[in-house]
């Protein structure tokens, strides 16, 4: 059946977005404004008593101009209206911090459109098919897509191979080979088939596709506290019950003072209500979710979408990195590098045996052979159609590959299968061929053995090159304290080699996924944090199990369901820079922790000789900063307790500056950088503001 199908038109390239990008203002501001209402508020205890003594000074206000307030109208006016700033402010914080998750949720649902689908009766290419909208598909259904076509919705390819667009998802320009079975049989809605057709069969109802739960990840409004965020915000509230208690005893205990000594002023509401303010970590409280949020929205950047910010906080807190060698820690290409024959073997007959093993073999190790045996000797490819061959492909249980020719099999494979097959045979396996393998896996790599009928031809050695700069970021880790783990499948010999040239603390060879999963378990049973990779469907219980699991957009849909992160560049090596986003928003939360708390303390030299000066004249002697005026001292401290969320919203939702530290230094700089500077930047400020106000005559 032939007939025309509308396509999807996607967005094109995303515009970045700046920090303070308009874009993101404008909106941030509005909802900063709609975030006042208290159900909202009550989200932060401590944002939340703040916005309780913003009502209580307003209504101050309004009884001071009925001629009944306690102090000033124009004071208790100024104080009112910055503690409603302080809350705007950690509004405006929280609200930048969602609009940039916002922004990259709405440029993924600018991707899910309803298109029109060439639907399959069965699962058989030729099949006339049937137009139906994408949104009628449900699981279990199958339909056909052909070059140009827009993939509909998410599926397993049961028939094809097809070359796919997935920029729309991953960004990524250059085109992927999607294929039936294996690990790379998984196709994403709205992406584009450009060459071939594929037959596909939905794995996802509608509302429940990848790009549906990306979107539901990403939108930062529904994110959940975690774990460490529920535990600092219990802290912060218990510090903000004891200064509440305090300071609700300090109002008719600063009036029997005053009777007491038969003059003086007594402190009054709207004081006590600053000096709360000032006294609670209004800073660490106003900016606690931006940090939260904008973790995950960096993680997003890095083209991860992560399910909650548990499993961004998760990386943060990772002991164990599980690393696969092959495309992590290595480039993945192996490339057949030597020829190394067996005795009374030239290396012109093993090149010859090797690239006739290899004809029919499209993997690139396999074609790499065929390529150095031409290079080398010249060895030109034959016709597979003129040696009456028959292709015999690589398999799990034999683990060796080759052609069947008339009276003749050629075979190449790993060493000790070749061994049990000539163990079959009744045929002995060269000592000189097993030194051979030996020294290529000592050198770091793979030894392929060539078999001609009964007969070991010599050794084929296939390279894989190590990443540049991988050992450095493992040296990172290592100074943070995170164990680094390859896993292979290759032989303890080649893996070790790896691993001594990579630098990882461990290895384990010939991995299997029982394996993987018992290794997770007992690094858990140890108690410690376990990340990894994966993409296949025998990758599943492992990354079900870890900590901080990160599946490739490339793998097959158990893999990222298994998983708590997805990658959506299906880049490996991306579980080091997840770990270091992790440990960043660790860090800028731990870094904004110390300096509201050594903030506090500075502001309290401020306000509370200012607020009882007129009870106990002796407190003069506390202002060490010379302030002008009590009023002017608790007007400065108030203004500089809201101005100082503004000054440090970049901070958190750029995050701190990342360091390969280990925790002993990191809290040594925490406490020098942030702790003393905390501590030190309130008196400049709050001097400042102090002058500001007496040259204009404001206090």
């Amino acid at each position: 059946m032939e007939q025309s199908i509308p396509q999807l038109h996607t967005a094109g390239p995303r515009r970045a977005l700046t920090l303070f990008d308009a874009a993101l203002v404008w909106p941030a501001v509005k909802d900063a404004f709609r975030k006042l209402h208290p159900r909202t508020q009550l989200r932060s205890p401590v944002m939340f008593v703040v916005y309780v003594g913003s009502i209580l000074t307003t209504l101050l206000w309004l009884q001071a101009l009925a001629g009944q307030g306690e102090a000033p109208a124009g004071f208790i006016l100024a104080t009112a209206v910055w503690l409603w700033f302080t809350i705007l402010f950690a509004n405006f914080a929280e609200a930048l911090a969602e609009g940039r998750s916002k922004a990259q949720a709405a440029s993924l649902r600018s991707l899910r459109q309803t298109v029109m689908a060439k639907k399959l009766p069965h699962p058989i290419h030729g099949t006339p098919w049937h137009p139906a909208k994408s949104d009628e598909l449900r699981k279990g259904m199958f339909f056909l897509v052909e070059a140009g076509d827009v993939i509909p919705v998410d599926g397993e390819i049961v028939d094809g191979v097809a070359s796919v667009d997935e920029s729309a998802i991953t960004g990524e320009s250059a085109p992927v080979i999607r294929e039936s079975g294996g690990d790379f049989c998984a196709v994403t809605g709205g992406t584009r088939v450009l060459s071939d057709w594929l037959v596909v069969r939905v794995s996802a109802n509608p509302g429940e596709t990848f790009l549906d739960r990306m979107i539901g990840m990403v939108e930062g409004a529904a994110r959940k506290k975690t774990p460490n965020e529920v535990a600092l915000t219990i802290l912060l509230v218990a510090l903000t019950i004891v200064f509440l208690v305090v300071t609700v005893t300090l109002l008719p205990f600063s009036r029997f003072a005053v009777e007491a000594a038969g003059g003086g002023q007594p402190v009054g509401v709207t004081v006590l209500v600053a000096l709360l303010v000032c006294l609670i970590p209004t800073t660490i409280g106003g900016l606690l979710s931006a940090i939260g949020v904008a973790g995950m929205s960096r993680m997003m950047q890095a083209n991860v979408i992560a399910t909650s910010g548990r499993a961004v906080e998760a990386a943060g807190d990772v002991d164990v990195l599980l690393l696969d060698k092959t495309g992590t820690i290595t480039f993945g290409n192996r490339q057949a590098a030597a020829f190394l024959p067996a005795p009374g073997v030239n290396e012109r007959e093993l090149a010859d045996v090797a690239q006739l093993a290899s004809l029919a073999d499209e993997t690139p190790e396999g074609r790499s052979i065929v390529v150095l045996a031409k290079n080398r000797f010249n060895i030109r490819e034959r016709a597979m159609e003129g040696l009456g061959a028959q292709f015999v492909p690589f398999s799990a249980q034999t683990r060796m590959s080759g052609i069947d020719l008339p009276g003749r099999q050629v075979r190449k494979g790993a060493a000790d299968a070749i061994r049990r097959h000539l163990k079959e045979l009744g045929q002995p396996y060269p000592d000189e061929v097993a030194r051979s393998v030996e020294q290529a896996a000592r050198r770091g790599s793979t030894p392929l053995v060539v078999l001609d009928g009964a007969r070991v031809m010599g050794v084929v050695e296939l390279k894989d090159v190590v990443k540049g700069g991988i050992r450095e970021r493992f040296a990172e880790l290592r100074r943070m304290g995170v164990k680094t783990v390859m896993v292979t499948g290759d032989n303890r010999l080649t893996a070790a080699a790896i691993a001594a040239e990579a630098g990882v603390d461990d290895f384990v060879a010939e991995a299997t996924p029982e394996q993987k999963l018992a290794l997770i378990r007992d690094y858990q049973a140890e108690g410690k944090l376990v990340a990894m990779t994966g993409d296949g469907t025998n990758d599943a219980p492992a990354l079900a199990q870890a900590d901080v699991a990160v599946a490739m957009n490339s793998g097959t849909q158990a893999a990222k369901e298994a998983g708590n992160m997805v990658d959506l560049d299906s880049n490996p090596t991306k579980l080091l820079e997840i770990v270091e986003i992790g440990k960043q928003m660790l860090m800028t939360r731990g870094a904004l922790t110390t300096f509201s708390i050594s903030n506090d303390i500075a502001k309290y030299f401020a306000i509370i000789p200012a607020a009882f000066v007129g009870t106990y004249p002796q407190l003069k002697a506390l202002d060490v900063m010379d302030l002008s005026s009590p009023a002017s001292a608790i007007m400065s401290a108030v203004i500089f307790n809201a101005l100082i969320i503004v000054f440090l919203i970049p901070l958190a939702l750029k995050g701190v500056r990342y360091r390969a530290v280990g925790a002993v230094a990191l809290l040594r700089r925490n406490l020098l950088v942030y702790g003393l500077g905390g501590l030190l930047l309130p008196f400049a400020g709050i001097k400042l503001i102090d002058m500001a106000l007496a040259a204009l005559n404001l206090a």
